[in-house]
This record gives C-alpha cells, sequence and structure tokens, in this order.
C-alpha cells in the first residue's frame, strides 16, 4: 500500500539583531549599508530596527520580498531608543531607508517571530515532530497567510533537545488555501510536518 503523506522539515536560526545592518550612524534620508545585498533571510520572518537614540518622529522603508517572495515594501516608525518590529515577514532586504534624520547609531536585524509555510495549497495535517529548546512556548499553525486563521496551537515544552510527536486526529486538519507555522527559535528548535 503506498501512502500519500508528504513532509515539511522547518527550522531557523535564533534572531539577531544587527544581522541585516550593523549599528552605525545614518544620514537624513539616507540607506542603512546592508550586510550582504540583498539580504536573505533563513526564512520567512519580522525584521527589527533598533535605535540607540530617539527616532519615534521618523520611519524607515523597508524594502524586500514578503513570505511568498513577491516585491514588498513596508513603513515601520521607529523607536526611541528600543526595538522597531516591523509586521510583515520578509524572506529578502533590498534596501532600508529613513526618512527623516535619525537620532544615532541605527542597525537592523532578523526578530524571533518566524513563519515557515508547510505546503501553499490544499493540505491535510496528519502529524508533526518536534524538537524542543529550553524555553516552552506556543507553535501556532495558521491557513491561507502568516497572520491567518489559526486551525491549531501547539504547546512546546522547556526541556532543551527532547522531542515530542503529539497525537493529530486520524483524518487530520485541513488547510483549505495552504498552511503556516508561526513560531520563535527559543521555542522551538526543529519540527517536522506531516501532511496530505
Amino acid at each position: 500500500m503506498s501512502s500519500d503523506i508528504e513532509s515539511t522539515f522547518i527550522t531557523a536560526a535564533a534572531a539577531s539583531a544587527a544581522a541585516i545592518s550593523i549599528a552605525a550612524g545614518v544620514g537624513n534620508n539616507a540607506a542603512l549599508t546592508l550586510t550582504a545585498s540583498p539580504y536573505v533571510t533563513d526564512a520567512a520572518r519580522k525584521i527589527t530596527i533598533t535605535s540607540a537614540g530617539d527616532d519615534d518622529a521618523i520611519s524607515f522603508t523597508i524594502v524586500g520580498l514578503d513570505h511568498l517572495g513577491n516585491a514588498a515594501t513596508e513603513s515601520l516608525v521607529g523607536a526611541n531608543a528600543a526595538v522597531a518590529t516591523s509586521v510583515k515577514y520578509w524572506t529578502s532586504i533590498t534596501s532600508i531607508t529613513a526618512v527623516g534624520d535619525p537620532a544615532s547609531n541605527v542597525s537592523a536585524g532578523t526578530s524571533n517571530s518566524v513563519a515557515a509555510p508547510i505546503f501553499g495549497g490544499r493540505l491535510r495535517l496528519k502529524g508533526l515532530y518536534a524538537v524542543n529548546t529550553g524555553t516552552a512556548g506556543t507553535i501556532t499553525f495558521r491557513e491561507t497567510s502568516p497572520t491567518g486563521t489559526i486551525r491549531m496551537q501547539f504547546a512546546t515544552l522547556g526541556s532543551a533537545n527532547s522531542s515530542e510527536y503529539p497525537d493529530v486526529p486520524d483524518d487530520g486538519i485541513v488547510f483549505k488555501e495552504g498552511g503556516y507555522v508561526d513560531y520563535s527559535p527559543v521555542n522551538m528548535s526543529s519540527i517536522t510536518v506531516f501532511y496530505a
């Protein structure tokens, strides 16, 4: 008897506040210097812009590719000696440009908010195998997009390198228009998702 079960392996690196652009002064309406051009993320993830000064009166224009690989732009309001996090999930960054004059050094990096695709079309989640980190958390399975309807959530254990293979109902869980795993590498080292 043959099986129509497929699998997707998902893992991502921890966040890095300066992975995309190291902390440096940025001129009025000038672009940040990227560490690679374009900077390609290891998974679709939100990015961060860290301001050493008060940048909450200016914004930064992010240009690149979104979670689907489509051209995208986002205007992100700066922070006051803190971190601003994008709304969109990015797979590639082409440029980040200040709209205004940053008060001090600025860096750009990757956040711990990751949205990994399971499959782009209709699927039926049949099972998963997760490897935990030392910090417990929640893994969210969403339909259609990284911000779509929640179809299932799964709590990880705070036990480094332990693994879990939780039960999924026999018929599985249907995702009519594709599925994403929304998670943080702080709470999960890797996951293998089984679907049909």
